[in-house]
């Protein structure tokens, strides 16, 4: 359409010019073509100076752009693109935008990064995709609640085939557990589960597919009634074993997804592992990156997985589960005054943080009158108190103040 209307407009031009030098008067040739003296006046002057580049329009933009971005940030936001792809690592405009907050000290918002590459030639177009309102979203409330488990191959340098298992938390997305085997068995997926458990503690469920080395509910009627070495030990502990149903992979999506970025991330190492200690090395690597430095698109603030999972209550197997322990878990902001408001037996109370925390995400931890206030992204504890249920603003300690 622009293309057009540019050639239309340069006819025009050159039909004014050459009536003109015609020896037609100006106010013939305005009446002829529907333009004005006065611009008929400009365009020969400009002929008169640039000769035929009078035939094209001059381009509208202004001269000067206040509000653009700094050619310093455009190169930042390319960098970041090629460093970020180049280790195998999300590099979409929104974990950019996350980076140069949180490394650089700097905010544009997604759609000037997604300009940023487009003009840059570093976004491909993609087909259009299944709109996400359309899946249903499952997420566990709290950490250790369900860990999802799964295993995936892995082709090493000199040709052989690895098998690495994963312990995943539902809700914080923390790589509990990552480690390379050849070939992954029912034992080995009984031994990570009882190593894991000994580190971050027994988790309320897990869920898995329906490989036989974790389950054998589906398996052919001569072996049913039998328990694989984990069922046997999930049975023992009171953890509820899930399963997703045939053809269903979506419903252990977390864990599939995360495999994803984990062997793009491998892949994009420069030297590739030619065995299982090698390639453990490297997915040691990769925990401590996804864990502790990566953001994480799903969870709240785009927080890192390790600052959810720490900050968090975590649920309890079985009988022994306390279901009165932290019986509120809220998401705020801390509004401009330094304040969050929290509702108590019908009213509104008011917490003061500190105008120092103004603008910042929390995550609000209630137990009865007992409240941690903890600051989403970086897992901070800004305030701990007992409400006052007599007051409306429940003030921070003279301590604190002057602190």
């Amino acid at each position: 359409m622009w293309v057009w209307f540019q050639a239309l407009e340069m006819s025009k031009r050159r039909l004014v010019i050459t009536a003109v030098l015609a020896g037609a008067t100006q106010s013939e040739v305005a009446r002829r073509y529907g333009v004005s003296q006065g611009w008929i006046s400009r365009l020969m002057a400009r002929w008169r100076a640039e000769g035929e580049a009078a035939f094209e329009p001059r381009s509208r933009a202004p001269k000067t752009r206040p509000g653009a971005t700094a050619p310093a940030t455009v190169d930042l936001v390319v960098a970041l693109r090629t460093q970020l792809s180049a280790q195998g690592l999300d590099a979409g405009a929104e974990t950019i935008a996350w980076h140069l907050k949180h490394d650089h000290n700097t905010a544009i918002s997604r759609a000037t990064i997604h300009r940023i590459l487009t003009r840059a030639g570093l976004i491909d177009p993609s087909p259009r995709k299944r709109p996400r309102a359309s899946y249903i979203r499952f997420e566990a409330a709290q950490p250790n609640e369900t860990w999802q488990s799964d295993f995936t191959h892995y082709r090493l340098s000199d040709g052989r085939d690895a098998e690495i298992i994963t312990w995943l938390d539902d809700h914080s997305r923390y790589a509990l557990h990552i480690s390379a085997h050849r070939p992954i068995t029912a034992l080995i997926v009984a031994t990570t589960f009882r190593d894991t458990a000994g580190e971050h503690g027994i988790p309320a469920s897990t869920l898995t597919d329906n490989g036989m080395v974790y389950t054998v509910r589906l398996a052919s009627q001569g072996h049913r009634g039998g328990r694989t070495a984990l069922e046997a030990q999930l049975r023992l502990w009171d953890v509820i074993q899930k399963n997703s149903r045939p053809g269903h992979p979506t419903t252990c999506g977390k864990v599939e997804r995360f495999q994803q970025t984990m062997k793009n991330w491998l892949r994009a190492h420069p030297h590739q592992p030619a065995t299982t200690a090698e390639l453990q090395d490297l997915l040691d690597q990769f925990r401590h990156e996804y864990n502790t430095r990566r953001p994480h698109r799903s969870l709240p603030n785009r927080a890192t997985p390790a600052t959810l999972y720490t900050s968090l209550p975590k649920a309890l197997p079985g009988p022994s589960r306390d279901t009165q322990t932290h019986e509120r878990v809220r998401h705020d902001i801390i509004d401009a005054s330094g304040k969050v408001t929290l509702r108590h037996a019908g009213r509104l109370l008011k917490l003061g943080i500190g105008r120092d925390h103004a603008r910042t995400p929390a995550i609000l931890l209630i137990q009865d009158l007992d409240v941690r206030v903890i600051h989403a992204t970086t897992g901070e504890i800004l305030r701990e108190l007992t409400i006052d249920p007599t007051r409306t603003y429940q003030r921070q300690s003279q301590k604190r103040q002057m602190g």
